[in-house]
């Protein structure tokens, strides 16, 4: 009967768990955000945060959201050593290193070697702009394709955007990443 019991308990505790883990409201300052509306983004936080573990995030997150799903700072975590503003990538591990931390990574490292490539979901008018055949016009209607489908989840998405074709997307898929 024990046995029984404890099996049952630590089956419900798993599924409390299980059904914490990926955030679909979270608070931030005072506002609480709408389930994801966007593609949603899978990302692994560890290190100094009240609830290290993936947290399913709106596909617009930053770091200050991706922190805050996870209970936000625990006590002693390094808060300057991470970037809040910066937006997060499907896949990513977001790791908030402890005061002192030897060899605590960046927030630019922790995400792997600099990339010369131009992000679809970050990069603005100008930086569109140095791409070989894209223009103003061009840069804008990508941006106008962004905010209004959300971010890019493939570089094949470009085909979506007004104006550009198997040819055009050929030409830019060693140029930019998502």
């Amino acid at each position: 009967m024990v046995v029984l019991l404890a099996l049952a308990v630590t089956v419900g505790i798993g599924v409390l768990r299980g059904t914490a883990a990926p955030v679909e409201n979270v608070r931030i300052d005072g506002r609480v955000t709408d389930a994801p509306s966007r593609a949603a983004v899978y990302v692994h936080v560890s290190g100094s945060v009240v609830a290290p573990g993936l947290y399913v995030l709106d596909g617009s997150a930053r770091v200050v959201d991706a922190v805050a799903a996870a209970g936000g700072f625990a006590p002693g975590a390094d808060e300057e050593a991470v970037n809040l503003a910066r937006t997060l990538s499907d896949g990513e591990q977001l790791h908030v290193p402890a005061q002192g931390e030897a060899g605590a990574p960046s927030s630019a490292a922790a995400v792997g070697p600099a990339d010369a490539r131009v992000n679809l979901n970050t990069a603005d008018a100008a930086e569109l702009d140095t791409l070989p055949r894209v223009g103003p016009a061009m840069a804008a209607r990508i941006i106008q394709w962004r905010e209004a489908n959300g971010r890019f989840t493939s570089v094949d998405d470009l085909l979506a955007v007004p104006g550009i074709g198997d040819k055009m997307l050929e030409a830019l898929r060693d140029l930019v990443s998502i």
